[in-house]
């Protein structure tokens, strides 16, 4: 296990306002006072903890459930998971969530006219091993209407929650796909101001990841805190 760091302070630019006009709904939850800095307490630095015992049968596999085999193209998404000194950090929750292959998430909340699929729940979990690495499959999930402004949609994204090796390393963000026209357009992933900073979302095309006639590969690394720390998009 690495030992805790010291903090180093992120680029300029590197994450999100809390209010950008262009995503609407930041306004509503952005707070209207400047946030006060505290020092980290050594519970922040050194927990929580997780072992492989706590993933449950295919939680790395999002394309079976229910019974059955999810529709759509098949993808394996693999990384590591970095410190802001490139080192990689074993044993860290990942938490996934997204759309189906039609755009529509398996929650209440989501109404959009595209169908549901009974073999999808769009929700998985993977701990890193012991180079940092995890991997995990799933479908490549579809795009989606959200009402933000005028014929507003979302690129196909995948949500991830990670824990790293502290809560001081707390990190939720999307990974997008390269060459989506829709990413230009989208007011969540160009709510990150610096354009380097925006490409660390967007995963890379891997033939080697790639199992022939099965499933595409793709690569996407997770770099918690740093300079070149993976922006944080809720």
């Amino acid at each position: 296990m690495n030992p805790p760091l010291g903090y180093r302070r992120e680029t300029p630019g590197a994450h999100p306002p809390y209010d950008r006009p262009s995503y609407t709904s930041t306004h509503k939850r952005a707070p209207r006072h400047a946030p006060v800095r505290l020092e980290h307490t050594l519970s922040e630095i050194t927990g929580p903890r997780f072992a492989h015992e706590t993933l449950a049968p295919g939680d790395d596999d999002m394309t079976h459930f229910n019974g059955g085999e999810a529709m759509g193209e098949r993808i394996i998404v693999t990384g590591r998971v970095l410190d802001e000194d490139g080192r990689t950090i074993p044993n860290t929750m990942i938490e996934i969530w997204q759309a189906n292959a039609a755009g529509r998430y398996a929650h209440v909340e989501d109404r959009h006219e595209a169908p549901l699929d009974p073999h999808f729940a769009g929700v998985g979990r993977v701990i890193t091993d012991q180079r940092g690495a995890y991997r995990f499959m799933t479908v490549k999930p579809g795009a989606y209407p959200w009402r933000n402004h005028h014929n507003a949609w979302r690129p196909n994204h995948i949500h991830f929650s990670l824990f790293g090796p502290s809560f001081a390393t707390r990190l939720i963000t999307q990974m997008y796909f390269p060459g989506d026209p829709l990413l230009p357009l989208d007011p969540i992933y160009n709510s990150v101001p610096d354009r380097s900073a925006r490409e660390r979302l967007i995963a890379t095309f891997d033939i080697e990841v790639t199992i022939p006639e099965y499933a595409l590969g793709y690569r996407f690394d997770f770099v918690l805190r740093g300079r070149d720390s993976t922006p944080t998009l809720s």
